[in-house]
């Protein structure tokens, strides 16, 4: 089985890959960009495999794109190459527009002559899966859970362009016959997550005595999914998903965000105890401009029709993911001093 990942390098991507090669035994072809999120270090478990191999290529890039889908021949593309931080979407949004917008339409004419191009066999067995999230369907009140018929209301320039990508995706699917599938998945975390999103920064943060920020007053509500548990889904998918048809990935782990952090820092002062409890960092901010209130998914598709099922916790999951920061250094520090400090991300600046 041959597999192209776009965006192996970065958070999910890199844990998608390390499945599709060591768990799966698949043949993967990373096609990454690298940009500031992607780290070639998240994936040094596998380079060196015979089943891997890396190229660095922006899939803005229609020529090398088609090139790479005529040398490798994969069975599968699984479409994970995103801007994908919401607070850096709304001062710097032309990259989201280039890469989650162009970029999947690039990848997606790509995949449609290469597939028409393939034997009748291997034409029927191909699958594009398109990785997407909750994002797209705006913000729920305090009851309710997002279905794959959710209406879509994205609110930041993150979540419009993500909210773009989808429609490009059905709209090959019922114009062209393109085999593809959507994921939209919640709030991911767990290791080799870049320190810039709620759960490394607050990690990070308090091991260095830092200040925790909170946006608002905390309430804003996820529903949390463990990474490793999000990649077996998104292989189930792609392997026994029905093509047309979009699944909903969720955890089931509903938690305010002030209750996250809390639970980090209850975490810490048990496994690696300061002097004050780290609770006592926790410092709230100016709330993020059209910030959605409340994510939760209703996994009961994926569920009763593939068979998948979480397997962490948000318990375990955040035990294992703070346990992984403290005992990998050597992975975050760079990243910490060379590329992302921690700084307030997402400012809108007053016009007149």
């Amino acid at each position: 089985m041959r597999i192209l990942v776009t965006g192996g390098a970065g958070f999910i991507g890199s844990a998608l890959v390390r499945h599709l090669v060591l768990d799966v035994g698949a043949e993967v072809l990373n096609l990454d960009k690298l940009t500031y999120a992607g780290n070639l270090a998240n994936l040094a478990v596998v380079d060196g495999r015979s089943n891997y191999r890396f190229a660095k290529v922006d899939i803005c890039d229609s020529a090398t794109v088609r090139d790479a889908m005529a040398s490798f021949q994969p069975d599968r593309i699984y479409h994970l190459a995103a801007e994908s931080h919401v607070d850096r979407s709304i001062t710097g949004a032309d990259d989201f527009i280039r890469t989650n917008v162009v970029g999947t339409f690039t990848l997606l004419q790509a995949a449609r002559e290469y597939w028409a191009a393939l034997p009748e066999g291997q034409r029927d067995g191909f699958r594009f899966l398109h990785v997407s999230t909750d994002e797209v369907y705006g913000s729920l009140g305090p009851d309710g859970l997002f279905t794959e018929e959710t209406a879509y209301d994205p609110s930041s320039p993150y979540s419009a362009s993500k909210a773009a990508s989808d429609h490009l995706v059905v709209a090959w699917h019922r114009t062209y016959g393109l085999p593809a599938i959507i994921s939209n998945c919640s709030n991911n975390y767990g290791p080799y997550h870049f320190p810039e999103k709620l759960i490394p920064l607050v990690i990070l943060n308090a091991m260095h005595g830092l200040a925790l920020p909170v946006y608002g007053d905390g309430s804003n509500v996820r529903d949390w999914l463990y990474v490793e548990d999000h990649v077996r889904a998104l292989h189930l998918i792609g392997s026994r998903g029905r093509p047309g048809e979009t699944y909903n990935v969720g955890g089931r782990n509903e938690r305010r965000n002030i209750d996250v952090v809390r639970g980090i820092c209850a975490v810490l002062d048990r496994i690696r105890p300061s002097p004050k409890p780290y609770a006592d960092l926790i410092s709230f901010v100016a709330d993020r401009p059209g910030h959605d209130h409340r994510y939760a998914i209703d996994a009961t598709k994926l569920e009763a029709e593939l068979g998948w099922r979480a397997q962490e916790t948000f318990e375990t999951g955040i035990e294992k993911t703070v346990a992984w920061y403290i005992a990998n250094e050597p992975w975050w520090r760079p990243l910490r001093e060379k590329v992302y400090r921690g700084e307030r991300l997402g400012i809108v600046a007053k016009v007149g």
